[in-house]
């Protein structure tokens, strides 16, 4: 009895050891894990609780403005209401009964808001939208049962806006939203993941100076996600409004003018500056359906055949007769040539075995009326005298085979000159006196863009310079030819007897200043052919330079082309060319 009495009491005297050490052991525990946590990852909790306790609240820069020579706005933007959920805040297992709970309160069909969660997961946790352009009564319904909806909020976006429709829409060009990849190469330039960025035309180019600058509201808010106070608050910085070179009322006159054509372009532009006053290309499209994005119907009409976002004002066709003022010139300015040379012209010119037709055959004639008629044979023998390189040096001088130097460099195409040394690389084949006489009269290897005609036809309307075409307002620029007076005089003469009593004679009107310009139909076999019209007017002392391009419309260029020019030249001396005052320019949206 007295050993087990002894075991007992040597039992109880090593408890409180035992409790000691399992003391010591939770305390160590305990201090480990508060090292851990406020020595080792304390910034990272630190940032963790603000997190959960103060909110960034962004707010959308809104982009500048797209404004017409007067002041007159082109695009602006538009405010609009959008819902949004928190992936972070709402679990897999809490969403369905968020689902259904704003499906109810906003009338909103629960499938799409599945979908659009569905879709728009993303791997950074990024706000995931939900439904767009609310009306304000879902918005007022949404704020008062805000706190019965955490993980889901409302907020604004901006979108952009023209006004005019498709008017204009392949100069402005769209924006739309940011993609993941570019989020993550443009973030450090500061942008954001609910951006939108320009895809085309001024948009694209000016999107720097158009974006403006995010700001943002640093508030702290409570357990329910309610607002406390403002800690801090950085304005959004606008961007800045674009003022344009086009004018809006010669605008509409344009895009009117290609109702009549499935296919085609208009350019109207200051002869003496480069400054384009209208630039339209049919089909078109609307802007604003990318704001916020295109319907799957309506993507599939932007990319179908006929190719609606395709500026056809900068692209490539055979010029056919407008191209003979390169001849023209060619020959007035070789030796070979003077302005009182005359040369046969015949109803069929054969030469290495072919026979090529026209139209005129009356004998010899000068330059004037030869491009007056538009003769083929003249322009024949004439390319043929003078050869293919004098004739493409001539091309190049006018700037034909280069960018204009348009704003819009990225959808401007360079069009074609294939002359030796091309048909050498790309065919393998010598050149021929079939190439020369092809080319001299604008067939062939041969593509110049609806601005690149224009720019011709400011060459001599100007008297012999070569302007810089642009739609932003800037210090105009360009550059001597070399041409001879008379040689501009020569050819400045045959294109006012083109309108007198030539192929553009429709153009001879009452109601307009005296006119220039040449015709030309342009074969694209097997598609029916081009039309072409370029000119100025008045005359004498030119102002505005306008070209009409019917793509393969079938008909000639007197008769497609010519009253489309015609069109633009009535509005222009009719309202349009009155010095407007420049109008107070509206406060942008705030």
């Amino acid at each position: 009895m007295a050993f087990a009495s002894g075991a007992r009491h040597s039992g109880l005297g090593r408890q409180p050891v035992w409790l000691l050490l399992l003391l010591l052991l939770f305390s160590g525990a305990m201090v480990t894990r508060l090292a851990w946590l406020q020595l080792l990852h304390g910034a990272e909790n630190r940032q963790r609780a603000d997190e959960n306790r103060i909110r960034l609240m962004p707010r959308n820069p809104i982009r500048g403005r797209l404004l017409d020579r007067h002041g007159r706005v082109l695009a602006t933007s538009r405010l609009t209401y959008n819902l949004y959920v928190q992936p972070r805040e709402v679990s897999d297992e809490a969403w369905p009964a968020l689902r259904d709970r704003l499906a109810a309160l906003l009338e909103l069909p629960a499938n799409q808001l599945e979908e659009q969660r569905r879709s728009g997961a993303n791997s950074e946790g990024f706000r995931v939208q939900l439904a767009e352009n609310l009306k304000p009564d879902q918005v007022l319904r949404f704020r008062e049962r805000s706190s019965e909806l955490s993980g889901a909020e409302v907020d604004v976006d901006v979108l952009r806006s023209y006004p005019h429709g498709r008017l204009g829409a392949h100069v402005l060009g769209y924006t739309s939203g940011i993609t993941e990849e570019e989020y993550q190469r443009l973030r450090d330039q500061g942008y954001r993941i609910r951006d939108r960025v320009g895809r085309s035309g001024l948009e694209k180019v000016f999107e720097a100076h158009l974006r403006g600058e995010w700001g943002g509201q640093q508030v702290e808010v409570n357990a329910a996600g309610q607002v406390q106070r403002v800690l801090g608050e950085k304005p959004a910085r606008a961007g800045k409004d674009l003022r344009l070179t086009l004018d809006l009322p010669l605008q509409q006159a344009a895009e009117k003018a290609l109702d009549g054509v499935a296919k085609g372009a208009i350019v109207a532009m200051d002869p003496n500056t480069g400054a384009i006053r209208a630039m339209a290309s049919r089909p078109s499209f609307d802007p604003n359906i990318f704001s916020p994005a295109p319907s799957i119907p309506q993507w599939a009409a932007l990319n179908s055949p006929e190719a609606p976002l395709l500026n056809r004002t900068l692209q490539g066709f055979p010029p056919a007769s407008t191209f003979k003022i390169v001849t023209s010139l060619a020959a007035l300015e070789s030796e070979r040539y003077h302005p009182g040379s005359t040369e046969l012209t015949t109803a069929s010119y054969c030469r290495a075995g072919l026979c090529y037709r026209d139209h005129v055959s009356m004998g010899q004639l000068g330059f004037p009326m030869a491009l007056a008629l538009s003769s083929n044979s003249f322009f024949y023998r004439a390319g043929i005298n003078i050869g293919g390189d004098a004739l493409f040096h001539t091309a190049r001088q006018l700037g034909f085979g280069q960018r204009t130097g348009v704003e819009l460099r990225d959808e401007e195409s360079k069009g074609l000159l294939g002359d030796k040394a091309w048909k050498k690389e790309v065919l393998g084949e010598p050149w021929t006196d079939v190439d020369t006489i092809t080319a001299s009269i604008g067939q062939g290897a041969v593509l110049v863009t609806p601005l690149q005609m224009a720019r011709m036809y400011a060459a001599v309307a100007n008297g012999g310079w070569l302007v810089t075409p642009h739609l932003v307002e800037r210090e105009p620029q360009r550059q001597w030819i070399g041409f001879q007076p008379d040689t501009i005089a020569t050819v400045r003469k045959g294109l006012r007897l083109a309108v007198e009593q030539g192929t553009a004679r429709a153009l001879n009107q009452s109601n307009l200043p005296p006119a220039a310009g040449k015709t030309g139909t342009a074969e694209d076999p097997p598609r029916p052919v081009h039309a072409w019209f370029g000119g100025y007017a008045p005359a004498e002392d030119a102002d505005l330079v306008v070209v009409a391009f019917g793509e393969n419309t079938g008909g000639f260029g007197g008769t497609v082309a010519v009253p489309m020019a015609q069109a633009l030249l009535t509005a222009w001396f009719a309202n349009v060319r009155v010095a407007a005052p420049v109008q107070p320019v509206p406060a942008p949206l705030n």
